[in-house]
């Protein structure tokens, strides 16, 4: 079959690789019928490899049919249309139990440790049971691309309002303007927020922002853009960061309210930030962290079986496999929002 392969910063390529199987009778073989190319998927693209690595595939984000599974699945069967969480848990044990899949003791990332990656014509599903999710359309539905969005960044950016604390009649502010960060809007709406505050600086991302939910909009970075939030509100009492790099940290810093909470959902891209007096003294929280995906997918899917939040709205460009190198270099030069890949 046909994957997506990264060999080094910038370089991703379409290959043959062998086809998966099943491996463990946990497992289900799914082909893709649709995946995409997250932000975070641009890390690893910037990211200098070991010149003795070989190659690696990509990609966390699938949803398809299944084509076979193993003798212990039980909650599906060939024809089944699923769409995957971004990372494999059982579903089981006590940590998936207590909401928290991404530390599941029999879990996993996509595309290292020799499980596939999502960006392929098909993907082998570890914990098959725990890790899928049942969709009620046919293979043909235009809801497809909105369910995709179940398989991180919608759920990402409701883990960001749900750390946050975001309250009915609250004001939040969201640092960042990716899909992430529009999500994260979508989520702060869903909970009843009534000020929502997007700091980004492109329109037609903004503009998406205000569709889902965004009173406001504010452009600036640095000390004008939370001068210009602070002209809008005496701080934010949850702020969503949304970005990951430290520059947004500092940026939230300045915008959250004494006593407000900070939650972090971008991938953190620093090792240092300021985390000791400038939260202390203002008794000023900190959380966020990775988001279980698959803790929230079934509480979040009638928002787009019904439409509520139009979640396909954040893809704006379309590749096949072929063209999968295009898609990472539109997103690497903010020309794309979201690339949606079609096997």
């Amino acid at each position: 079959m046909k994957a997506i392969l990264l060999h080094g910063p910038g370089d991703v390529r379409m290959e043959e690789v062998p086809d998966p199987r099943v491996e463990q009778p946990t497992d289900a073989v799914v082909r893709v019928v649709l995946s995409c190319v997250c932000g975070s998927d641009l890390h690893p693209y910037h990211r200098r490899m070991n010149p003795d690595a070989p190659p690696r595939p990509i990609g966390h984000e699938f949803l398809g049919v299944v084509e076979d599974v193993g003798a212990d699945v039980r909650r599906f069967r060939r024809g089944d249309l699923v769409v995957a969480a971004d990372t494999y848990c059982d579903g089981t044990c006590d940590f998936c139990r207590a909401g928290l899949h991404t530390s599941c003791r029999n879990g996993g990332y996509w595309a290292v440790k020799g499980v596939g990656g999502g960006q392929a014509e098909a993907v082998r599903v570890p914990q098959a049971d725990g890790t899928l999710v049942k969709l009620p359309v046919p293979e043909d539905s235009p809801l497809l691309p909105s369910l995709l969005a179940l398989a991180d960044v919608y759920p990402t950016g409701y883990h960001g309002a749900l750390r946050a604390g975001v309250t009915a009649g609250s004001t939040v502010t969201v640092i960042g303007d990716g899909a992430v960060g529009l999500f994260a809007v979508a989520a702060a709406k869903r909970m009843g927020a009534e000020r929502i505050i997007l700091m980004g600086r492109h329109k037609s991302r903004t503009d998406l922002g205000r569709e889902f939910g965004a009173t406001d909009v504010v452009a600036e970075r640095g000390p004008e853009g939370i001068a210009k939030v602070r002209e809008l509100t005496d701080g934010s009492p949850y702020v969503i960061e949304a970005v990951g790099f430290v520059e947004a940290y500092e940026q939230a810093l300045g915008v959250v309210r004494d006593g407000g909470t900070i939650s972090r959902i971008g991938v953190p891209q620093y090792v240092d930030g300021p985390v000791g007096m400038p939260l202390y003294r203002r008794n000023v929280t900190l959380t966020g962290g990775v988001a279980p995906v698959r803790a929230y997918m079934e509480l979040l899917l009638p928002d787009v079986l019904s439409g509520a939040v139009p979640a396909g709205r954040v893809f704006d460009a379309t590749v096949g496999l072929a063209g999968v190198a295009d898609g990472y270099r539109a997103m690497d030069r903010r020309e794309s929002l979201k690339v949606l890949i079609r096997p």
